[in-house]
């Protein structure tokens, strides 16, 4: 197995990406980075300093200058430690509308991509495979039907103090995947070469086995 590689994992929110992205990178000691949580902690920080999520150069000026880090589970902006703040509604509906913008994303792929180095990585998001890294050694497109990706999220353990009945979280699911599909930078898509797979009804423990066996060949073959 090579000694460098990226590993791209993307997909709408439910589908399983962070499960299986963090199980992945902790079997190969390789650096776990969740780029939907820099979008997300730049959309808090914004909100913090009440700018106007419509301002492009305002929130690139933000994203590029603050002093973003993800550890784990534990996601901090300009000191901040946002791990919880980030995972609510509001976050949700700010982050989109952020990642939107064609000046931010600029800036947080740059970001994005210096998180490579010459070591290990396991990068999940919407636009891996896509944009920051089309030249990954292991692609993988995550999706599930909307009721499924309903229902975790409507149990997630990050949102429980904010829980909301399976029926409003499809609805905004449903609401954030047309917006993610649809924009103009960096739409949601599978790269034409990703491995889609679909978890419904599949349990993560299965999810993660598929993925490790595919990873784990991918890189064996140097493919």
């Amino acid at each position: 197995m090579t000694a460098r590689f990226v590993i791209a994992i993307d997909g709408p929110s439910g589908a399983g990406k962070g499960t299986v992205a963090r199980a992945i990178a902790g079997e190969l000691v390789a650096r776990h980075v969740d780029t939907g949580a820099m979008y997300r902690a730049v959309a808090w920080r914004a909100l913090e300093e009440g700018l106007s999520l419509d301002d492009g150069p305002s929130v690139a000026r933000l994203a590029r200058t603050a002093r973003l880090d993800l550890d784990g589970a534990t996601v901090r902006i300009d000191g901040h430690d946002v791990s919880r703040a980030i995972r609510t509604s509001r976050i949700d509906a700010a982050a989109t509308s952020v990642a939107r913008l064609p000046e931010v994303r600029q800036v947080l792929v740059d970001r994005q991509r210096r998180l490579a180095g010459d070591g290990r990585l396991v990068m999940e998001g919407r636009d891996i495979g896509t944009v920051v890294f089309p030249q990954a050694d292991v692609k993988i497109y995550l999706d599930a039907a909307p009721e499924e990706r309903a229902r975790r999220r409507s149990t997630d353990a990050a949102r429980a103090s904010q829980s909301a009945p399976p029926t409003i979280v499809a609805n905004e699911l449903a609401a954030r995947d047309r917006l993610d599909r649809t924009r103009a930078v960096s739409p949601l898509v599978p790269a034409p070469d990703a491995v889609v797979i679909d978890t419904t009804g599949v349990s993560i423990d299965a999810v993660v086995e598929r993925v490790r066996s595919l990873v784990r060949t991918r890189l064996a073959s140097g493919r």
